[in-house]
This record gives structure tokens, sequence and C-alpha cells, in this order.
């Protein structure tokens, strides 16, 4: 499927006066200009839309899905794209405590809303994100709005660090989440360690939340950079992945369920 790209720039308010630029990645059939698709929004990790997270958008995209990636640092510098360097690591990480939680959750709002109005979205919502982005996605499926979330190796919700720690409270909402997740991780990521998993894991279960969790041998964090990923990107394990973001999203997305019927689904204990 061809894709249209362009951006849009959005005012914001929950971090004083500013504005927000979303890179936008359409689908777009010849003949078909009235098409209607879903959309998702994809969040980046520290270092705002680079080309890996622009070229994994495309890849979501030409499947069938409109893309809005927001620039998330617009508090504090323009929506280029960040060096994969130290300098620019230092800034990322520093700028990400200092966001207030607030302002992340505008910036995944007005982007959610942002698709909604569309007149070529079907208005079914869908979010993901690596690193950074897979927290920000998180935070973004406590919206009522989002139906799927794909979280990449989700750095922070167990730490804290997000907003400077202060009135994180990604785990304790996750009641609140009304769509299905997916949490993948690298068994050997040292971002988000085996405890800080577990923790995430087992509060998903007591909140009843519908998620799937995968956590992959081998697999280190940031697997699915395709560049400057210092060694660590992984294109088989990328691959597999990314089929599982797309059956949740053309399962929860593509097609009209209806309403759960309410009914609780028996599981036979047989072979």
């Amino acid at each position: 499927m061809l894709i249209k790209e362009y951006h849009h720039d959005i005012p914001t308010t929950a971090d004083g006066n500013g504005s927000m630029r979303i890179y936008v990645f359409h689908p777009s059939i010849p003949g078909y200009p009235n098409a209607r698709f879903p959309g998702v929004v994809v969040f980046s990790e520290i270092y705002q839309v680079t080309g890996p997270v622009a070229r994994f958008a495309r890849q979501i995209a030409g499947q069938g899905y409109i893309v809005a990636a927001p620039s998330s640092y617009h508090e504090f510098t323009g929506p280029e794209a960040l060096s994969y360097n130290a300098e620019d690591t230092d800034k990322g990480n520093e700028w990400k405590v200092a966001k207030k939680l607030a302002a992340y959750d505008e910036d995944a709002a007005l982007s959610v809303s942002y698709l909604i109005d569309l007149p070529t979205c079907t208005g079914r919502i869908g979010a993901t994100g690596m690193c950074l982005g897979g927290h920000l996605a998180y935070r973004c499926a406590l919206d009522a709005r989002v139906q799927a979330t794909v979280c990449y190796f989700a750095t922070d919700i167990h730490s804290r660090t997000l907003g400077a720690g202060k009135n994180d409270d990604s785990l304790a909402r996750a009641g609140d989440i009304k769509g299905e997740l997916v949490m993948i991780f690298g068994k050997n990521d040292t971002h988000v360690p085996p405890q800080g998993r577990d923790l995430i894991r087992s509060t998903l279960h007591e909140k009843g939340v519908l998620f799937s969790f995968y956590e992959v041998a081998w697999a280190q964090h940031a697997f699915i950079r395709d560049e400057l990923s210092k060694g660590r990107y992984d294109p088989a394990i990328s691959k597999v992945c990314f089929e599982m973001l797309l059956e949740l999203f053309g399962r929860t997305l593509k097609l009209d369920l209806g309403q759960h019927d309410g009914k609780e689904v028996k599981i036979e204990d047989v072979c």
C-alpha cells in the first residue's frame, strides 16, 4: 500500500503554551480518495522521530493504518530528531524526567483526537511505541478510546522515572485499560530487569487487563531499532514481534466484533 507523509502542528497547554508536531504516515490507494482506515499512535524513544521510528511507522501505515507519530520533547527543543550520540542521549534522558506527566498525557490525548477527527479515519485507534515510547503507549492505553496497544520494552513503568517519578500512577491505573494490551520485552533487557517485568505482569493480572506478555530469549533492549542499536538489533525477532502487532491490530481495529456478550469463557481441562 502506498503512503503519503506530512506533518501537523497542534497547540498544547499542559506545560505552558507550545506546539507539538505530529508526523503523519497515511495509507493511499489510487482511485479511492475516500478510503477510511483505523489510526495508530506511534510513540518514539528518547530521540524523537528518528529514521528507525519513521520506518517502523511506515511499516504499520503500509498495512492500512493512519499513523500519527508525535514529537515528545516540544517543550524543550524543535521537532527534529536527536542524534544517537552521547550528548543527545543525555539530553533525551534529562528531558524524559523533566517533562511533566500531565504533558505526556496531553500529547497522547491530542494525538488520539487528531486521528479520530480525520475524515479518513474509522475512529478505531491503536497505540504502540518503543523504549520511552513503550511507556507512553501504555499511558495512551489508559484512554478509553484506544482499543489495542503494543508496548515494546516499555521502560520506566516499574521504575517510576517518567515525569520525575512524582506522580507516575501507570501501574496503579492499569484497571483503566479497556482495550487489549501486548507487552514485549527482551529477557536480557537491563533497562527493565526481571523484577520489573514480574511486577508489570502481576499487576496486569491483578487489575483484570486483557493482555499478552512476551519475553524474548536472547533479546536485549532496543532490539527492534535497525540503526545504531549498539549491536542489539535482531531483524528475525523484530519480524515475529511485528506479526504480533499486526494480529492484534487486525483483529481489534480492522474487524467490527460488536459488543462482548458478557459471558465468561469456560476453559476445558482436556488434551
